[in-house]
């Protein structure tokens, strides 16, 4: 009889201490979202918000949900997806200030 070997594989993954970093400064961002929404800063609030949803976004994208450790194809599609956001959203913005 043959020994079956088992194979152990390894999933990457991060350390406790890294989600706890990065969960700190999620919430710190937060903290940053809700003083910029408190102060007039004109017309580049919505642009400071959306750059710091922005960051947000990607920590969770990257950490959180690995997708740094992803295969090529599935980036590709979440870049897809991703670009389709923005031009709703720049297209969207472009028809509000035309009002």
């Amino acid at each position: 009889m043959e020994k079956q070997v088992a194979q152990h594989i390894e999933k990457p993954g991060h350390s406790y201490g890294k989600y706890i970093v990065v969960w700190l400064a999620l919430l710190t961002l937060t903290a940053i979202t809700a003083v910029v929404a408190g102060v007039n800063l004109g017309e580049v609030t919505i642009a400071v918000a959306l750059i710091i949803a922005s960051i947000k976004s990607y920590l969770v994208l990257t950490v959180f949900m690995h997708l740094n450790v992803e295969s090529k194809p599935f980036k590709i599609f979440v870049l897809v997806a991703l670009f389709f956001l923005i031009v709703s959203i720049v297209l969207l913005f472009s028809d509000f200030s035309n009002m």
